[in-house]
């Protein structure tokens, strides 16, 4: 595993070597043309913004190596998630969502499948495995759930979902293709927002769908030329920047988190602590198994709004932020989102801070 790995994120920084000619750049242009050189309308690589175009093509080979799948970007990972299941279902379909997932998938279910005549189904994500599949064309997962940290078993649920006649997505957008291989384990689809770790630095919003049945693909391709939810090119650029110190950052990030929840399990002041990666979690049982490490997302409570909020305000090294992946440690009460947590839940992800001065601030806002 840690060979493969190695051997996909150097292929990865490698990538438009092969491709390159005498004197050109050996970072990827930022091409902003919408339209291309077409005196035949056949055999040209691009002939349209909407269709295609230099830079996305670069980022889409990156992603496609740590995939080891056909990928397809598209402008967020909102935008992925919607393609992901507009191609899978018609109207009269079924499909299970995680209760507990990302509220948007939610909202998406609710506001858009259900309009169309989807029937629309929310299983928490730990009680999936114990599910009757048979009607449902599409199950989706999120693993580990965003924000409660439970798992699935991707391998079992790929094999029930096959057996039902029902495609499997997944969303992998906390674990990445560096820590986390769904299709490897037998999903159909992986959608992620790259807005997250991929890009790194919070200051672009991608996403894609992965997978590796052609006609699928060349469904999910389609969707994304008719209905125009297209990345912008300088976007690609930052998120192809980003990917070639996934890796790096990642394992920082990972080792941090590990070090910082081991504390956290022993603070006064903190409950209800979730991180796969210590030995007494629900989702422990996931590492080594199908994830690589627990991550760097912590889920833990304190007594209540106002002590989750003082904390937030008073460590200097928390950025309070919405989103999650970046370099910067950033944290919220999520509740405010509607999320089914209690109103003192914290959701972590840890950056890239040393992490000795991010546990002195830590402890530091807790005590205070």
């Amino acid at each position: 595993m840690i060979a493969d790995t190695d051997a996909r994120i150097a292929r990865l920084l490698h990538h438009r070597k092969a491709g390159l000619a005498l004197g050109d750049p050996i970072v990827p242009p930022i091409s902003v043309a919408t339209t291309f050189h077409l005196p035949e309308a056949q055999g040209a690589s691009h002939y349209y913004g909407r269709s295609g175009q230099p830079t996305w093509d670069a980022v889409e080979a990156q992603l496609s190596i740590l995939e080891a799948a056909e990928v397809v970007a598209f402008p967020s990972g909102m935008a992925a998630i919607t393609a992901a299941l507009v191609c899978c279902l018609k109207a009269g379909a079924k499909v299970m969502l995680p209760s507990d997932g990302y509220y948007v998938t939610r909202l998406l279910g609710r506001d858009l499948l259900r309009v169309y005549g989807v029937e629309v189904v929310q299983v928490p994500t730990a009680q999936m495995e114990a599910e009757d599949f048979t009607g449902f064309q599409v199950i989706y997962i999120e693993t580990p759930s965003n924000p409660g940290l439970d798992t699935v078993d991707i391998a079992a649920l790929a094999r029930k979902a096959r057996a039902a006649g029902a495609l499997l997505i997944a969303d992998n957008t906390t674990m990445t293709p560096l820590l986390q291989r769904p299709l490897d384990l037998g999903t159909d689809l992986v959608v992620a927002a790259d807005t997250k770790a991929p890009a790194g630095h919070s200051d672009a919003l991608f996403g894609h769908v992965a997978g590796r049945d052609p006609n699928l693909m060349a469904r999910i391709r389609e969707w994304r030329r008719q209905s125009g939810s297209v990345p912008g090119p300088f976007e690609a650029y930052l998120v192809h920047r980003g990917l070639e110190t996934l890796e790096v950052r990642l394992s920082r990030m990972c080792a941090s988190a590990a070090v910082i929840a081991e504390r956290l399990a022993t603070h006064p002041k903190v409950r209800g602590l979730r991180y796969p990666g210590l030995p007494g979690d629900a989702s422990c049982k996931s590492v080594g198994r199908q994830m690589a490490n627990g991550g760097f997302l912590i889920g833990f409570e304190l007594a209540g709004e106002a002590e989750a909020e003082g904390f937030l305000t008073r460590c200097p090294l928390i950025e309070q932020a919405t989103s999650f992946g970046g370099v910067h440690t950033a944290a919220e009460r999520r509740s405010r989102w509607g999320d089914a947590v209690a109103d003192g839940f914290i959701r972590l992800s840890v950056g890239v801070e040393p992490v000795e001065a991010l546990w002195a601030a830590i402890e530091a806002a807790l005590t205070g």
